[in-house]
């Protein structure tokens, strides 16, 4: 996304921005709604959509040091999950007229982000159904689920240049149990702006 300047969501406690950039779009930035009620979560991802679709270009800095607090506990770190679901959805709906005008790729990017979760939900629910129906599951299904896993792993190993992004394989459970079922409840409830932490 930095190769063609349109990273999606600048994180929070890591985002610069030029001050003349930001009193532009003030007004918009301090004004966010959706489905007409106010909404103060996702804003990093809300002003870098604004940012965007002003024309500037925002790029990651990989010798950048930031710091940032975050959960160390389950509860408290799904209902930051919960949060960041939301934004996403909200945000990418937003963006989403943005994205033919910036790249081809970028909009292959992004609809893989978001489409990349749905096929792995349907990949377990198709498991599921199976073990429930047979009391076997297809052995595709376990296939399409450690394919997806390994090359959205390798492309990342290959990006940054390190074998250990190939451990974020493990993190597939975690998706799997966890956070699809709290990502279809993030879509459902859609207009709950409640920071859920605060």
């Amino acid at each position: 996304q930095t190769r063609f300047g349109a990273v999606m969501c600048c994180c929070g406690p890591c985002a610069m921005y030029r001050r003349s950039a930001l009193l532009l779009l003030l007004d918009q930035y301090e004004t966010q709604f959706f489905r007409g009620k106010p909404s103060d979560f996702g804003e990093d991802r809300h002003l870098t959509i604004l940012m965007l679709k002003a024309g500037f270009r925002t790029e990651y800095v990989p010798d950048a040091i930031a710091a940032t607090v975050v959960p160390d506990k389950l509860l408290p770190y799904l209902r930051q999950q919960l949060r960041w679901a939301r934004s996403t959805y909200r945000d990418t709906l937003l963006g989403l007229h943005l994205l033919p005008g910036l790249d081809r790729y970028l909009t292959l990017d992004v609809l893989g982000q978001n489409l990349g979760p749905l096929l792995l939900a349907i990949s377990s629910i198709a498991a599921l159904a199976q073990l429930a129906l047979t009391d076997s599951v297809p052995w595709w299904t376990g296939l399409t689920i450690v394919a997806m896993t390994m090359v959205r792993c390798s492309v990342a190993a290959l990006r940054a240049g390190e074998l250990r992004f190939l451990g974020f394989a493990l993190h597939t459970p975690i998706n799997i149990f966890l956070l699809l079922p709290m990502k279809a409840y993030a879509l459902c409830t859609l207009s709950n702006s409640d920071w859920l932490s605060r």
